[in-house]
């Protein structure tokens, strides 16, 4: 009598990957758990096994999200790179990740929230806000670098700087999902740049092909 085959294995980070991905594309709240029982081929029982709850399951894929596709902008604390290179670097690399194929289009920092917007959530999108946050605050110190080095003029206001490029990086998702092509995005981020470059004592040439070198290296995460 013939043998039955070994019962499929569940493969757990295989199932976090595609979850992340359905976080990604869908925002939480139209994330069903059905839709995501559905594309993880499991039944309620063995979902809640795995990984406990829906909410649960958000918080492991935005801290899988943050520990890969989410650090291209960690060059933001790099000291040892020039304040406006960790400025370039940090808007190409996310540019081209949030274009990149393999995964949904955009940042998860920005698309995981949609729907959650309730106080109750606070706990939820924690993770999420202090990314933004950190982001943000790595922009300030770059250009507080910046002027510190004398780079930049010292009458430049460094908050109000550092919220252009802030900005920027957050559209940087409206138009990857608009289908904005990273080539697009990447010639977009020099002109925003030539705004560092107007503040600045003595305007300093960037080796574009450094950076878009640097690029190609996380646009497959």
């Amino acid at each position: 009598m013939a043998q039955m085959g070994r019962p499929r294995q569940f493969d757990r980070n295989a199932a976090l990957t595609t979850a992340m991905h359905l976080f990604w594309e869908h925002g939480y709240e139209a994330t069903s758990l059905s839709r995501l029982k559905s594309a993880l081929g499991i039944s309620a029982p063995s979902f809640y096994a795995a990984f406990g709850s829906k909410e649960a399951l958000f918080q492991e894929t935005v801290r899988c999200y943050l520990s890969t596709h989410g650090t291209v902008t960690d060059c933001l604390w790099d000291t040892g790179m020039a304040p406006r290179l960790a400025i370039e670097t940090a808007l190409r690399r996310s540019a081209a990740m949030q274009a990149g194929s393999g995964h949904p289009t955009g940042c998860m920092v920005v698309l995981g929230v949609v729907g959650t917007g309730c106080d109750a959530d606070a706990t939820l999108t924690a993770a999420l806000d202090a990314s933004r946050a950190r982001t943000g605050a790595g922009m300030l110190a770059c250009v507080e670098r910046g002027i510190a080095q004398g780079e930049l003029r010292p009458d430049t206001e460094p908050r109000a700087l550092a919220t252009v490029f802030e900005s920027f990086l957050l559209g940087l998702t409206t138009l990857a999902r608009d289908g904005v092509s990273a080539a697009a995005m990447d010639a977009a981020i020099t002109q925003v740049l030539r705004l560092w470059d107007l503040a600045c004592v003595q305007p300093q040439p960037v080796d574009n092909a450094t950076i878009r070198a640097a690029s190609s290296g996380v646009a497959g995460l």
